[in-house]
């Protein structure tokens, strides 16, 4: 009997499990970067609350044939972002620490990642 009892009490807790939403993983805050708009001159944009182990193209400068890359990247997030030259997270990466990483306006980026 005592068995049983148990068992019905597992297999609930893990239902109740599986019915609580998790909440997606995101680095809490902003990640700027400046960028050479369509008359050229100097733009800045952000991303907010980016998602966290997704590739993020910089939608801006994601096309190398269309567009210089962006430059100057600040992250204010609570996660490392690292920063690639290419899209897609390819090409040389460098990492930003969480909340005051910044890059100066030599670090050329396209893509960007948070851990």
């Amino acid at each position: 009997m005592r068995l049983r009892s148990a068992a019905v009490a597992a297999f609930g807790a893990f239902t109740l499990l599986l019915a609580v939403p998790s909440s997606a993983s995101a680095a809490m805050g902003e990640f700027q970067y400046t960028f050479v708009g369509l008359d050229g001159t100097p733009q800045q944009a952000s991303l907010h609350d980016p998602a966290s182990g997704e590739c993020v193209n910089l939608p801006e400068v994601s096309d190398p044939s269309a567009s210089e890359p962006a430059h100057s990247p600040r992250n204010r997030t609570t996660s490392t972002a690292t920063v690639f030259t290419e899209p897609d997270c390819t090409g040389d990466e460098f990492s930003l620490r969480p909340v005051t990483g910044r890059g100066s306006e030599r670090l050329k980026v396209r893509s960007v990642v948070f851990s």
